[in-house]
């Protein structure tokens, strides 16, 4: 295949609009320049295979086939190679393409565009999966012929394709012959000036065997460095007497042929299905030629036993469970449902089913980034096909599953002596990136991967995934953060995470990317999590796991350490998170805008380092961290970072409108929103960045869905349930999507007056509408208004102990030092600093890292209550006099409002502490660790504590000094106030220097 020059591609749409969302239509003589995009829109796959759009007589040099698994290793050369480069790439190459059917006119050869096109129109029907083409065509000597051709790549049979071809006669008289081929001969892409497409292949496919007769045309290839072997063939089914066989060719380097012939009046007509498989070994596999050419045949043979027609059918109920699933409608404008409809089914044809592979950036549709995979599959396309199709999702997951040995070597080759590292760029799972200022330096791709675990996982309920290898990809993941951080005490002792690169693409090699460390805090976090879900109610596999990785209680501890102690500033004049420590110290970039300088990104124009130096911005970088983990973020940060963000960031990236569509629809930007959402839903339709050509934007299409539910729709996961807070385009009457939740369909309609929520599969669930609880049931809509209340009231406060009501601190920090003196560890502040806000035998287990053996359960347990005792010990001697200066009046000042008041202590002993202090009726529930059973940061203790005032936890606000404190508020769904001046509490919607300065009315 070859790249077509991307200033010569026309704005225009490259198909006509059709008023039919199920059909995309192009119904005239594509231009020479439109091909190769047309074959990338029109392009069919089913995870396994896939198969450019291009016409069965044409000769295009852009038309190609691709399998997922036959790619070539190519070394990669360096002038200079430094230790931990990658060293080979792996390029996925173009197999032989099975589309082609020539045609002679007696013994004339027909070329298409010698002749005159009289009508032409290409349909890919959505419904059904099916390709068609109807041409009408006049040969220069005055022969009208009309041409009717169908095309599938089942999903029901990974390795097969499926053409129906005829041919009839209008006015022409004499002999046909089809000459139906596998072509052998196509090429990958050449490198060029554009690093987007192509590469420099050293080897490729090279045929070992090939053969032809009436019955089976076949070809054997290898591959020369990836060891790869392939067998492909053809069949065909003659569905008329009037065309019979009349040849096979063999063309040792351009493949193999079967030639059919018929004689023709006008009004005849000849039939010919064609069916054409695959097989292909592992890399280094053992498959023979022989055992592959067994399974092709065997593929053909089962084929042919069912007629075309079949097979399409069968392929419209398979698309029917998807389009059930996806439940979609846009009422009052057919385009963007047909283009929301075009997107989808890319994405469901262009991912595997078997593990084998993970969703490429351009799919399976064609050559461009060398068909790798790269974080946007997990950032992305997975979260669409969780709620949709979440069988796939589980695919792509279990695809890192099976390459998480190469994400530990790849570490390895990156100097971490433990965890793993996924390769920024790939195929085969090595890194593949040879630029690795904006490749292997984008450790955020662990980040990645472990939200989209999670969100699989909560979406689907599969906790069976966690114990089959998604938990130690997690955990192993997890470690490479404490390898690649450290506690700076430049920074007050913050973690901060250096050089690496965000996805901002325009800014590498930078100290705290804020994306990164805050996606790294969710995935240390979750980790976590993980480990105490599955020591709960996985005992005896979580212990296999650990076993294992010789994961221990104290290296989880470390890992909530450096999650609490994160470093995410906010920039004190802006109110912004920078982007990185030196990004806001940059001079702006005085470039054109987009549209100034056509398809052409910056990376085209402009030296890196020239990009470097400046505030310019590829794609979102902070905005993404809202879309992907933004629940603990208040609406006027995120609304301060837009505007801000926005100014410097020129969309090179087909990723970004989605982000800010989204981000827009949340902070009130409609308008914005829902230009960023045209920009991802028609990035490909009408060609917006000049390169659709190289194959479909994968991520940009998933953008376009993400940008309808959880732009549009509001919808996020909060407490483990969806939530949904919906908005209404103005240029539509009504809207409709559908999400699956584990063994639940929930059907959203949002109407100009209201949102309709309903469950079309499963009894009964609970989602959250505006913060709210809905319960669906079966068979019946619930009808909420689409506006919220403009000011929500809040009904309850829950207050933290310790550092809000009284510094219990310095009495745990002396109890805690005492029993360090007792078994001979030394303690110091930054020992005191971490287990600030963590329960007992969490803090414990901080202690613990320094000694000098291992201590039992056994022994923990004694060491835990001996601390308590010398902890109680001290507090006998509490009064009034250890409240914190206006502790008492602000939880009075709440009562008096006539609001509830709750206390959600980490300290078994918060009710002494209460009665010692004098304040224990000012308080209408009380939950300590004596009633949950996962610490903060994990929601349960506010959670409870919300259910203990009989009230909503939207309804209540939480109020903390500790960053894991803040954390499970914002978890359960609360506004946080953060009380001190620590940077670890920046995540708090409102930080105050101290109680004192409290004051209800703020939110009443």
């Amino acid at each position: 295949m070859h790249s077509h020059d991307a200033q010569a591609i026309a704005m225009e749409p490259a198909v006509q609009a059709s008023p039919d969302p199920w059909r995309l239509v192009h119904s005239r003589r594509p231009l020479g320049f439109e091909l190769a995009k047309l074959e990338s829109l029109y392009a069919l796959a089913n995870g396994t295979l896939g198969v450019r759009g291009g016409l069965e007589e044409d000769r295009s040099p852009s038309q190609g086939s691709f399998l997922t698994g036959v790619w070539e290793r190519t070394p990669i050369e360096y002038h200079e190679r430094f230790p931990g480069f990658a060293r080979s790439t792996d390029t996925r190459i173009p197999v032989p393409d099975g589309i082609r059917i020539g045609l002679r006119l007696d013994d004339a050869p027909v070329h298409l565009r010698e002749g005159e096109w009289l009508a032409f129109e290409q349909r890919l029907d959505l419904r059904s999966g099916c390709l068609e083409r109807t041409l009408r065509w006049r040969s220069p000597a005055g022969a009208t012929l009309q041409i009717d051709a169908e095309r599938i790549v089942p999903l029901h049979a990974p390795n097969l394709l499926c053409i129906r071809y005829r041919v009839t006669s209008v006015d022409y008289s004499g002999p046909l012959t089809l000459e139906s081929a596998l072509v052998a001969s196509i090429g990958a892409a050449e490198q060029g000036d554009d690093p987007r497409i192509g590469a420099r292949i050293k080897g490729g496919l090279s045929i070992t065997a090939s053969d032809a007769d009436r019955t089976l045309a076949s070809i054997c290839q290898r591959t020369q460095n990836s060891h790869i072997r392939l067998a492909s063939g053809q069949r065909h089914r003659l569905t008329q007497s009037n065309l019979v066989f009349a040849r096979a060719v063999i063309e040792d380097s351009e493949g193999v042929q079967q030639h059919y012939v018929a004689n023709l009046h006008p009004g005849d007509s000849v039939v010919l299905e064609k069916f054409v498989a695959y097989a292909c070994s592992r890399p280094e596999g053992g498959d023979t030629e022989a055992s592959l050419l067994d399974a092709v045949a065997t593929t053909l043979e089962h084929a042919l036993t069912v007629d075309f027609d079949t097979h399409r059918a069968e392929q419209a109920r398979s698309l029917a469970k998807f389009w059930q699933a996806v439940d979609l409608e846009i009422h009052g404008d057919a385009a963007i449902e047909q283009a929301l409809r075009l997107n989808l089914f890319h994405l469901l044809q262009s991912t595997p089913r078997d593990g084998s592979g993970s969703a490429a950036a351009k799919g399976l549709t064609g050559e461009g980034y060398e068909g790798h995979y790269f974080w946007d599959a997990e950032a992305f396309i997975l979260p669409v096909l969780a709620f949709t199709s979440p069988e796939r999702a589980r695919s792509m997951l279990e695809y890192r599953v099976n390459t998480l040995d190469r994400a530990r070597n790849h570490a390895r080759e990156m100097n971490h002596p433990t965890g793993a590292l996924y390769a920024w760029r790939t195929i085969s799972g090595e890194e593949c990136s040879a630029y690795f200022p904006s490749g292997s330096a984008q450790y955020h791709i662990n980040a990645a991967i472990a939200f989209a675990i999670r969100l699989y996982v909560e979406s689907s309920g599969d906790v069976d995934f966690l114990v089959r290898g998604g938990a130690e990809v997690l955990f192993e993941t997890a470690r490479l953060w404490h390898n690649v951080g450290n506690y700076n005490p430049r920074r007050g002792h913050a973690f901060c995470i250096c050089q690496v690169t965000g996805p901002d693409e325009y800014t590498a090699l930078v100290d705290n990317n804020y994306y990164t460390n805050h996606m790294a805090q969710q995935h240390l976090r979750y980790a976590a999590s993980v480990a105490s879900q599955l020591g709960r109610e996985r005992p005896q596999e979580y212990a296999r796991i650990a076993a294992m990785l010789e994961l221990s209680d104290r290296e989880i501890a470390a890992w909530l350490a450096a999650a609490d102690a994160m470093y995410l500033p906010v920039d004190p004049e802006l109110g912004i998170f920078p982007q990185d420590d030196d990004f806001l110290d940059k001079p702006r970039l005085p470039i054109a805008r987009p549209s100034e300088h056509g398809h052409r990104p910056l990376l085209l124009q402009l030296h890196p380092l020239t990009i470097y130096r400046h505030q310019v911005c590829k794609q979102a970088d902070v905005l993404q961290a809202f879309v992907l983990a933004g629940n603990t973020f208040d609406m006027e940060s995120k609304r301060r970072n837009f505007d801000y963000y926005e100014g410097v960031t020129v969309h090179d990236s087909t990723l970004s409108a989605s982000t800010f569509s989204i981000v827009a629809s949340d902070v009130g930007y409609a308008q914005k929103a829902y230009g960023y959402f045209l920009d991802t839903l028609r990035v490909d339709i009408d060609n917006l960045h000049g390169n659709t050509s190289h194959g479909v934007h994968m991520a940009a299409m998933a953008g376009s869905w993400l940008s309808l539910a959880w732009g549009f729709g509001g919808m996020r996961v909060v407490d483990g349930r969806p939530a949904f807070a919906p908005t209404l385009p103005p240029t539509w009457s009504s809207y409709r999507f559908g999400v699956r939740w584990r063994d639940h369909h929930i059907r959203v309609v949002v109407k100009k007056d209201r949102v309709e929520y309903a469950l079309t599969e499963g009894a009964q669930l609970e989602i959250f509408h505006r913060g709210k609880t809905v319960v669906l049931h079966a068979g019946h809509t619930v009808k909420l208004p689409l506006h919220a209340p403009a000011h929500p009231s809040v009904k309850g406060v829950v207050f933290d102990l310790d550092g809000v009501i009284a510094d219990t601190a310095v009495v745990h920090h002396a109890a805690w030092k005492r029993l360090a003196g007792d078994i001979g560890i030394a303690f110091d502040e930054s020992i005191g600093e971490r287990i600030k806000g963590v329960d007992r035998r969490g803090s414990l287990d901080i202690l613990l890292e320094r000694a000098n053996r291992t201590y039992s359960e056994d022994e923990k347990e004694a060491l835990a209550s001996r601390k308590n005792d010398y902890y109680r010990q001290q507090i006998e001697s509490f009064g009034p006099h250890n409240l914190l200066p206006g502790a008492r009046n602000a939880v009075e000042s709440v009562r008096r409002a006539g609001l509830k008041t709750a206390l959600a202590s980490a300290s078994r002993n918060a009710p002494l502490l209460l009665e010692r202090l004098g304040i224990a009726d000012l308080f209408d529930y009380v939950v300590d660790a004596n009633h949950i059973g996962r610490a903060k940061p994990d929601p349960e203790i506010f959670l409870a504590a919300a259910r203990g005032l009989g009230l909503e936890p939207s309804e209540c606000i939480g109020v903390e000094d500790a960053a894991a404190g803040i954390a499970s508020i914002h978890a359960a769904g609360m506004k946080a106030v953060g009380i001190g001046q620590a940077p670890a509490l920046a995540e708090a919607d409102l930080l105050l220097p101290n109680v004192a300065a409290f004051d209800i009315s703020l939110f009443t």
